[in-house]
């Protein structure tokens, strides 16, 4: 019989029967660690994904369109802002002339007041547009008359002389009315009455147009009484006004 022990020995290329196998999808090292690699997904996890609602996209897009549409709006009513730089216009008393004045002893009042203003438009681009002006003559917090200006516009940079008469035929007022006022003319000391006016007024330049509501404020507009106490007229010349909201 031959000699079996120089015969070839057997391949060794694959492992031995009795190591174990490598877990599936692992990955060894240079050093012969084995890591095995994650699991993949399922492949029906992308199919089991909610759809996104199509009313809930429709309001997100109109949301965002108007939110859109209010910046531009914005963007531009400011820049016409700046461009025209609009300004308060500017109002002053040049005059009160007071007649028929007279208190009784059961609070009743009669005078007519006739105030002069003068009204600038202090604008170079803008003309202003008075629609509207209610006024109001005052003692301190106690309205006595009112009456309504006519409307009228003013160009750029203009000014206009402007009227408002008031009158009070026996009109009833607050008893310290009545004894403030006697007091003044007992201390031989001017009569301070106050003006104020609510004022619609729109500025237009071209086919720009904005509207607005002012307060102007004619305060301490001292009357120096007659002898009699019947009449007066303002001292201490023109005064301002103030205007506003």
């Amino acid at each position: 019989m031959g000699d079996h022990s120089n015969s070839v020995p057997p391949a060794t290329g694959y492992p031995a029967t009795g190591y174990p196998r490598p877990p599936p999808y692992s990955h060894s090292s240079a050093a012969g660690t084995a890591y095995p690699y994650g699991a993949p997904p399922p492949r029906t996890a992308y199919y089991q994904q909610p759809y996104p609602s199509p009313r809930a996209t429709f309001l997100r897009r109109l949301f965002a369109i108007l939110v859109a549409t209010l910046i531009i709006a914005g963007t531009i009513v400011f820049i016409i802002w700046i461009v025209l730089r609009p300004r308060l216009p500017h109002f002053q008393v040049d005059s009160v002339t007071l007649s028929n004045f007279n208190l009784s002893s059961s609070s009743l009042i009669t005078g007519n007041w006739d105030v002069r203003f003068t009204v600038r438009n202090p604008n170079h681009k803008l003309s202003l547009y008075y629609d509207n002006i209610d006024a109001f003559i005052y003692y301190k917090g106690e309205s006595l008359a009112e009456t309504t200006l006519p409307p009228f516009v003013q160009g750029k940079k203009n000014q206009t002389a402007m009227r408002a008469t008031f009158a009070a035929s026996s009109a009833y007022v607050d008893k310290w009315v009545v004894d403030d006022i006697n007091g003044d003319k007992a201390k031989g000391a001017s009569v301070s009455f106050n003006a104020r006016m609510l004022a619609r007024i729109r500025y237009k330049s071209g086919l720009w147009a904005r509207r607005r509501f002012w307060r102007i404020y004619c305060g301490e507009l001292p009357v120096s009484l007659s002898a009699n106490g019947t009449g007066g007229t303002l001292v201490g010349g023109t005064k301002e006004c103030r205007v506003g909201f």
